[in-house]
């Protein structure tokens, strides 16, 4: 051509995103496949951890319990083995990737499964301990088989808002089929007429509205899905959220949702001030977490805002009075705590039973997953737990400046987590389904930003061969 180049010869603008999808794209050429078997695995995780031990629903009438216990029957045993052989088999199958993957995972959540095991020397309760422990480890590599095997950038929220809007849908018809089982009998105004669908009890199922509300707002913010799929399925997570009558639920994921659309969604002014933003939520949150215990002065004026909000009174129904026998018990094994698990298990000799005769009933458990935590493991083991904070949010934020779409929905997890939590306890608690949810995200996080390293590594070898005149 006499006037210049052709069209075809002109130099494209390069963009990460694309390097990123062709990293992910070479993943699954080179023997990422087989994605059913680890999906089955996260799918039988989940089901053992909201459904009632042996689907009895009619004991739960009977006992009141809206636990899972700590010690399983025949089937419970052979699942879990299950699931820890199966996982097992994923990661040695996949050794190379995994050993990728336990590069960049998140070392303080395998801290502390080190002094989980440690803590049966000291633990009040080794035989619980032990089993805790157990499923600890086999939830970890479950959800390090998921991201080993079948990945792709969309692997993680495809299967997850799946296995949610299921759940939801499954818990909507058991409602409808079965009101005596899905429905709570208790007389008791916070507890009457709430949803627990096919899970053990409303605040089982409201995390999980929660988590596929947000999940269902991302795939309409990434267009990861037709505009109105992701809007039917966020009604009707939003739809069971309220019927759960879940008010902790409710809370965090009226933070979560504009937190999301402030990250994935900013003004052009503010995209420069995204670390900083996200910070400034971190303390604020840490603020109302101290407030909630009364740890800090003024804390009544602080949470006045939030007893509005949510329509409950200051004793948060009556769980300031669960955190004050459970401070004392602290203050009595203040560094390493009792033991993993072993607090909150109903045995006459359990000092768990101090609630029932201060409190004259049985919690089944501290209703504050940071006070749960520092109980069984001690101060050194809510250390680790904020450094599994740090870490976290500090991966996500390295991964928005390649990946804003992903990195906004982990840090949207974390930080539902962090409410959630001041009156839930699902931090390390092998016994809820938060703390399975959260694991995954961990592993699909560290995943994630091992991908956009490899992009940003292959942009950097694009652009060093287009300076050089080589051709890609």
């Amino acid at each position: 051509m006499l006037y210049g180049r052709q069209k075809s010869d002109s130099p494209r603008p390069l963009n990460l995103g694309d390097h990123i999808a062709r990293a992910s794209a070479r993943t699954r050429a080179t023997g990422a496949t087989g994605q059913i078997f680890p999906a089955i695995l996260i799918t039988v995780q989940a089901l053992i951890l909201i459904v009632p031990q042996g689907f009895d629903y009619s004991q739960q009438i009977v006992s009141g319990v809206s636990q899972m216990p700590t010690e399983g029957d025949p089937l419970s045993r052979v699942t879990w083995m299950f699931l820890l052989v199966g996982g097992l088999y994923l990661l040695i199958k996949n050794r190379s990737r995994t050993l990728a993957l336990l590069k960049h995972f998140n070392p303080f959540i395998i801290a502390f499964l080190g002094l989980a095991s440690l803590s049966v020397l000291w633990s009040i309760a080794p035989d619980v301990t032990v089993r805790r422990v157990y499923r600890f480890v086999t939830v970890l590599v479950v959800c390090m088989a998921f991201t080993a095997q079948g990945w792709h950038r969309r692997r993680y929220q495809n299967v997850t808002r799946t296995l949610l809007t299921l759940i939801l849908i499954a818990s909507i018809i058991f409602v409808l089929i079965a009101p005596q089982y899905a429905v709570q009998a208790q007389l008791a105004a916070e507890l009457k007429g709430a949803w627990r669908g096919i899970t053990v009890g409303k605040n089982n199922l409201g995390p999980l509205a929660s988590d596929a509300a947000i999940l269902w707002l991302h795939a309409w913010l990434s267009k990861e899905s037709k505009p109105s799929t992701a809007a039917s399925g966020f009604l009707m997570s939003l739809f069971v959220l309220i019927k759960s009558r879940s008010d902790d639920s409710i809370l965090a994921t009226a933070f979560g949702l504009p937190f999301m659309l402030l990250l994935l969604r900013p003004a052009g002014t503010l995209r420069r001030y995204m670390p900083y933003i996200v910070g400034l939520f971190a303390v604020a949150i840490g603020v109302y977490a101290l407030a909630v215990l009364d740890l800090i002065p003024g804390s009544a004026t602080l949470l006045s805002p939030i007893a509005l909000l949510t329509g409950k009174s200051l004793t948060f129904s009556n769980r300031t009075a669960i955190w004050a026998v459970l401070e004392a018990h602290i203050r009595l094994h203040p560094w390493l705590g009792t033991g993993y698990g072993a607090y909150w298990y109903d045995t006459p000799n359990s000092p768990s039973q101090k609630m029932v005769q201060l409190l004259y009933f049985y919690p089944t458990e501290g209703h504050n997953g940071y006070l749960d935590v520092i109980n069984d493991t001690g101060y050194a083991g809510f250390s680790l737990l904020i450094a599994y904070f740090v870490s976290y949010v500090r991966q996500s934020l390295r991964l928005m400046r390649q990946d804003k779409y992903q990195a906004g929905l982990y840090l949207t997890l974390i930080f539902t987590a962090f409410l959630s939590d001041l009156s839930e306890s699902h931090w390390f608690n092998v016994l809820q389904i938060g703390f399975l949810l959260m694991t995954l995200a961990t592993a699909a996080l560290a995943k994630s930003y091992l991908e956009a390293r490899a992009g940003s590594t292959a942009m950097l070898r694009f652009k060093r061969a287009r300076m050089s005149g080589t051709p890609r």
